[in-house]
């Protein structure tokens, strides 16, 4: 039986949507192709596919090895544009870092993006368009499902929130990119919704805008709560007690966060970024400002019947990223490379 051997340091880092992207993708992959193939997990001795999940330097040294036994693949959770604006880095470590990263999508055989909008951006980085899949993020129907009501109430007095506030979540790592500033200024025009952000610093003071973001964290209005880094086995607890979901950020690959909050049918309102057409279609909510966040979110309050459209049209996009079609086009890929 072919062997898929997946390598990956994401869990150095905690909170982030890289680990959580590797640990559903090879969670589906182990449960659902298990009669067709061998998972490994970072397994010194290449396999007959070899899908490296992060870029590490020990990863990059073992791709000519890897290529001798089989063949590799490289799975982009971030190009230049998204770490431009998520870390501030050394301006000569910076240039270094981001030709060391295009240069290990280039070594690989096969590229896999979770968004095809990326394809067009790998190619402005002499990038072959041929070597490139796109296949989406999933995550597990196990993990993310609606709770009974009690179950939400209790969980909303852990957390300090009234049971009768409608309730907008933001969920990523606190950076400028994310649109937390944005949020906050939201917040403070809607004094009577309460917002919760779910997410930290989780890369430190390295973090683009750090000082700004925390003084805003530190000190945030009276309606807005900052719950930090929260698990991964917590976070379904989290999109429970939320009535809708609001993601400002600027730069995206595809937030995991996104799919998360779908699978509880929870209306989800984002920036009207470009990379979000092919992806989300129209299944959801966009503004491109603070006065148009406020007006949406103002509208959606009253969870009248233009609420439950949304909670609809977050539904149906959920069955477009089922696990059983993504595992359907994960199995059509591994075949394909492993012929």
């Amino acid at each position: 039986m072919p062997t898929i051997n997946m390598l990956s340091s994401a869990h150095k880092v905690k909170a982030q949507g890289v680990l959580s992207a590797y640990i559903e993708q090879v969670h589906l992959v182990e449960q659902g192709l298990k009669d067709n193939y061998t998972v490994t997990i970072n397994r010194f001795v290449p396999g007959d596919i070899n899908h490296y999940h992060t870029i590490d330097l020990k990863f990059f040294l073992s791709i000519p090895f890897a290529k001798r036994k089989g063949t590799t693949v490289a799975y982009v959770h971030f190009v230049p544009e998204t770490i431009e604006e998520s870390l501030k880095l050394p301006p000569l470590f910076k240039k270094i870092f981001y030709a060391y990263m295009i240069r290990f999508y280039r070594s690989v055989d096969h590229i896999v993006v979770v968004n095809p909008y990326f394809i067009d951006v790998l190619k402005t980085y002499n990038i072959d368009e041929k070597k490139v899949t796109y296949i989406p993020n999933v995550v597990s129907e196990e993990r993310f499902y609606r709770y009974p009501e009690d179950k939400i109430s209790a969980i909303k007095q852990k957390y300090s929130v009234p049971l009768d506030k409608f309730v907008v979540l933001g969920v990523g790592q606190v950076q400028t990119r994310k649109g937390i500033l944005d949020f906050v200024e939201v917040a403070k025009r809607l004094p009577h919704i309460q917002f919760i952000w779910a997410g930290g610093f989780s890369f430190g003071s390295i973090t683009e805008g750090y000082k700004e973001l925390k003084k805003v964290i530190d000190h945030p209005p009276d309606n807005v709560k900052f719950i930090g880094i929260i698990t991964r086995e917590e976070m379904n607890d989290i999109y429970n007690i939320c009535d809708l979901m609001f993601l400002p950020s600027y730069n995206e690959l595809f937030p995991m966060s996104i799919l998360e909050a779908i699978s509880l049918n929870v209306p989800v309102l984002l920036r009207g970024l470009e990379l979000y057409r092919n992806i989300l279609f129209d299944y959801y909510l966009q503004g491109d400002s603070v006065t148009d966040f406020v007006t949406i979110i103002t509208a959606m309050q009253h969870r009248g019947e233009d609420y439950d459209t949304w909670c609809e049209n977050s539904r149906k996009c959920h069955e477009f990223y089922s696990e059983r079609h993504v595992l359907e086009l994960w199995q059509q890929f591994y075949n394909r490379i492993s012929c």
